[in-house]
């Protein structure tokens, strides 16, 4: 999958744009730049799964704020949940 537009997104991600526009206002997906020249805004194929991803939580009884934990958790490379012990790694 390649860079897409909002639109392609939603549609990607069967939601729709207002939706995408809503999880940016509550911090769960980052808004791409726009573009200097006026173009539309580019967003990275992983945004897809990302939504997915936030879908699956709520149908699971997350809660926004909850999901914002969780991402945060997942995009943290630097943690090791070896043993159900989550702990940060030292560099």
């Amino acid at each position: 999958m390649k860079a897409m537009t909002i639109g392609r997104v939603a549609n990607k991600a069967g939601i729709s744009v207002e939706t995408i526009r809503f999880y940016e206002r509550k911090g769960l997906i980052d808004q791409p730049m726009r573009p200097q020249d006026g173009g539309f805004r580019i967003y990275p194929s992983e945004a897809v799964g990302r939504i997915h991803f936030i879908r699956q939580a709520q149908d699971l009884g997350f809660s926004l704020k909850e999901i914002v934990e969780l991402l945060s958790l997942r995009a943290d490379v630097s943690t090791d949940c070896a043993d159900g012990q989550c702990q940060t790694k030292l560099a």
